[in-house]
């Protein structure tokens, strides 16, 4: 079986839970052939692989969203749309229901040059329409301009390269959900969509508080990623969730019921055993905290909590686990943040081996503003450590359990509750015994019901299931 795994601003460059999680899904299907199409932003000569390459993966093909011929100015040969075309393209951009078919083949059948499509007199035609009925208070350049910057990156993604393959599974919805529709339109072969987080809602969340996308454009921003993923949802055969109430939003989103599936993420918690232990006379009380140094995991409310218990308990100690090149402007103002705020005892580690730590942590800590199902959580309850989280995605489940009642495994906090969040860290600082109880009901959850060996055969049952037309029971989490 050959599978296209497709994956956008991630494995294997960039680690994280979802890398984690790929590297995991590959690993655990030695039989299965895999080729990872990866999408990156633009090219980087200093970029590794973050990831030892398993060997049933025959090859990676890479595409970056800005890197296509239309940036190098090049005169190409003019592009004239017929009226079917005309229409698609008038739909994708400014109405509803474009009629994906038409687009997808537009670039499957014709060479076609971006420079000489985003500077062609249709689409000139279609943007100037659109401007004089609703964009007039604006610059028309500026009106364009952002046009072809909004979709120079979409119609990169549709004139990439395809690869024949069994089965596409693409674990976003966004541009890799397009590249996997694109293929299962143009092969007749099925497609698989796993969604860690709200591909759609994220992106709306990020250009509402975005300053390279100008207040008067965030709506058109905003529709467009919406189109994409209506587009992503019509074309997958099946769209997972990690959880119920995620699968609501897919449904409410536009998902069709019917394709949807609930598998929650899985932890191998055999790793996480004998783990390198606090030593007895160690004495501070260890807050880990496993993510990437990214504004989306506001490391810097994690910071002014961390300061604010800091100052009512002096044996407090917070290590910030995880890669910094992700968000490099912003790991430097953590960093800054911490220096001019005077905080003592506030390590940043970078990217480590996080068996080699989290046995010595007393507690874990999570102060996402967005998250899917977290690993780092179950990572966390594999090793037996309680967890300080956000009420965002599947956090609140993962910690006062949704199907068992082994009670809290730790606090559920606000998102950007600095005041609360340090409560919270000083409670579980103070209180040893629930602490080590909080920890055990972690680990007794993660092992009932979060077990990766169970969820990839579950993968695995799928994958054969739809590559061979037949229906799979699959195991509802």
């Amino acid at each position: 079986m050959k599978v296209c795994l497709i994956v956008e601003g991630a494995y294997p460059y960039v680690t994280g839970g979802v890398s984690s999680w790929i590297q995991g899904l590959i690993k655990n299907m030695p039989d299965v052939e895999f080729v990872v199409q990866s999408i990156a932003a633009s090219p980087d000569a200093n970029q590794k692989f973050q990831y030892q390459i398993p060997s049933n993966v025959s090859e990676i093909q890479e595409v970056y969203l800005l890197d296509d011929d239309y940036v190098d100015g090049k005169t190409q040969k003019r592009i004239t749309l017929t009226s079917e075309e005309f229409e698609a393209f008038q739909n994708l951009m400014f109405e509803n229901n474009p009629n994906w078919d038409v687009i997808i083949r537009f670039f499957a059948e014709k060479e076609v040059s971006l420079n000489a499509l985003l500077s062609g007199q249709d689409f000139f035609k279609m943007s100037l329409d659109y401007y004089n009925a609703h964009f007039q208070r604006v610059v028309f350049s500026d009106f364009l301009w952002t046009m072809r910057s909004l979709y120079l990156p979409l119609f990169t993604i549709l004139k990439s390269r395809t690869e024949e393959a069994d089965l596409y599974h693409s674990v976003s919805s966004g541009y890799a959900g397009i590249w996997g529709s694109m293929q299962k339109s143009l092969y007749k072969k099925p497609f698989l969509m796993t969604e860690h987080g709200l591909y759609t809602r994220e992106r709306e969340e990020e250009i509402i508080k975005a300053n390279w996308v100008s207040g008067i454009y965030k709506d058109i921003w905003i529709d467009q990623f919406k189109k994409i993923g209506e587009c992503c949802y019509q074309y997958a055969d099946r769209v997972i969730s990690l959880f119920e109430n995620a699968r609501r939003f897919q449904i409410e989103l536009g998902c069709k019921k019917e394709k949807t599936l609930v598998i929650p993420n899985g932890v191998n918690y055999h790793r996480f055993e004998n783990l390198p232990q606090k030593d007895a006379s160690d004495p501070y009380i260890n807050i880990g905290a496993v993510l990437r140094v990214t504004p989306i995991k506001d490391v810097k409310t994690m910071i002014s909590a961390f300061a604010l218990a800091k100052n009512h308990n002096s044996r407090l100690k917070l290590w910030i686990m995880g890669g910094m090149e992700e968000a490099e402007e912003y790991a430097n103002e953590c960093q800054a943040m911490v220096q001019d705020m005077g905080i003592k005892d506030l390590v940043f580690t970078g990217t480590i081996d996080v068996k080699e730590y989290i046995g010595k942590m007393d507690f874990m800590i999570l102060t996402s503003i967005s998250e899917g199902q977290p690993l780092s959580i179950l990572e966390g309850f594999a090793a037996g450590k309680p967890y300080i989280a956000t009420n965002v995605g599947n956090c609140k489940g993962l910690i006062e359990g949704e199907k068992d009642n082994y009670g809290q495994a730790g606090y559920i906090v606000p998102v950007m509750g600095v005041s609360e969040i340090a409560r919270a860290i000083l409670r579980l600082a103070e209180q040893t015994e629930e602490r080590q109880k909080m920890g055990q009901a972690g680990y007794r959850r993660v092992i009932e019901h979060y077990n990766e060996s169970e969820v990839f055969e579950e993968y695995l049952s799928l994958y054969k299931a739809m590559v061979s037309g037949k229906e799979a029971h699959i195991w509802q989490a």
